[in-house]
């Protein structure tokens, strides 16, 4: 991260770096940052970096955008740590909160960008080769089915485009059920010969 006035900082580089800061309390800690201190912002990593990630991760779900949000927040700590109030709470709660609220706005952001991108797929059109495939095909079908007897485009078309089932279907013609599930099986065997050309 960068500091004002300061060379470039990453806050992973901090870790290894030598603490000055002793064990001190937060709201040292944050007075310290305040003052450009980077052993004091090491130290309040140390203490809050695993708690910060887990949060980001258990609302990402997401390794990358976790370690993201971990640099972000400390990046936002260190260029306005004055905006830690510890009389309203601990500096542990202030940074959770600032992961919590900065993973939901890129889960908000993620879903936005996934909701434009359907969008854009749903708006566009088909192209000439899809429109003549799928009018070709539903020819084809109409012309096979009507090639079918009388009694197997009947049990058929009850069956696949009325919804009915093998009882239903054999109710409605009055017939038996075998009769019928044997018209539907030898009319499906000769769509399907009739048809294979059509998926080449």
């Amino acid at each position: 991260m960068v500091g004002r006035g300061l060379e470039p900082v990453v806050v992973s580089d901090l870790v290894g770096a030598r603490s000055e800061a002793g064990n001190v309390d937060d709201a040292a800690l944050a007075a310290a940052v305040a003052t450009r201190d980077q052993a004091a912002l090491e130290k309040v990593f140390e203490r809050y970096g695993g708690a910060v990630r887990s949060i980001a991760l258990r609302v990402l779900r997401n390794e990358a955008l976790a370690e993201d949000t971990v640099q972000e927040v400390f990046v936002a700590f260190w260029n306005a740590p004055d905006r830690f109030d510890p009389g309203r709470g601990s500096l542990r709660t202030f940074l959770l909160t600032l992961a919590h609220r900065r993973a939901i706005d890129i889960v908000r952001s993620e879903q936005a960008r996934f909701n434009r991108e359907e969008k854009v797929r749903d708006d566009v059109p088909p192209s000439i080769d899809e429109e003549v495939w799928s009018r070709t095909v539903s020819e084809e079908v109409r012309e096979a089915v009507a090639a079918l007897s009388e009694g197997e485009r009947e049990a058929i078309s009850l069956a696949y485009f009325g919804g009915l089932t093998y009882v239903e279907v054999a109710e409605r013609l009055g017939l038996p059920e075998g009769t019928v599930k044997s018209r539907i099986r030898s009319g499906m065997r000769r769509l399907g010969t009739m048809l294979a050309e059509v998926a080449l």
